[in-house]
């Protein structure tokens, strides 16, 4: 795991097991298992495109409460790792196209909880996952970081595509909105405060 800014997050109740360590500043490494092979896909491709280092590790009852569960940890361990916030570009943004898919990603790393998600997916399932809980993952990833976040597909008709063009635009907003900037050294905001 790479140094730098780095964030980890334990989470265990009687349901779950998850432990996440991410690391802002990586190689976009993505190491572990969360039980779903989609999940996991998604997990990669996430590290991979925002340039960060990925550590999961988790243990569930129920699916959901293991989707759910890894998005909250996840969601800490990447506010964990901005700190005070200070210096970065605080905004990001990203169109990704993923054959007919595209998919828009707008961010802002303030530390205000807001999160709209439109995947635009017509089945229930995407490979192993339920359509809903992927929803509900990205949902609950920007609301525990916390941070404002608008993803929408805006078209196509190939579920694994469009969910997959939406975490890679995620992805490369993440990394422009927590690329540091020397000339943000005080804060991104003119209320002096993110």
């Amino acid at each position: 795991m790479t140094t730098g800014r780095f964030g980890s997050c334990s989470r265990k109740t009687s349901e779950t097991e998850v432990e996440v360590s991410i690391s802002l500043d990586g190689q976009g490494l993505f190491e572990g298992s969360t039980g779903l092979k989609f999940l996991d896909h998604m997990l990669a491709q996430l590290a991979f495109h925002s340039l960060s280092d990925m550590r999961v590790s988790v243990k569930w009852d129920l699916v959901h409460h293991g989707v759910e569960d890894t998005a909250i940890t996840l969601g800490k361990a990447i506010g964990e790792a901005l700190g005070e916030r200070e210096g970065i570009n605080r905004f990001g943004h990203a169109l990704v196209p993923m054959d007919e898919s595209i998919a828009s990603v707008a961010v802002d790393l303030v530390r205000r909880a807001y999160v709209r998600v439109d995947l635009k997916l017509t089945g229930t399932r995407v490979e192993d996952v339920a359509a809903e809980d992927l929803v509900h993952f990205i949902e609950s990833v920007v609301i525990n970081v916390p941070a404002v976040a608008h993803v929408e597909v805006l078209r196509g008709y190939n579920d694994h595509h469009k969910v997959e063009a939406a975490f890679k635009a995620l992805a490369l907003a993440l990394r422009h909105a927590w690329s540091t900037n020397p000339r943000y050294a005080y804060g991104r905001s003119t209320k002096g405060s993110v």
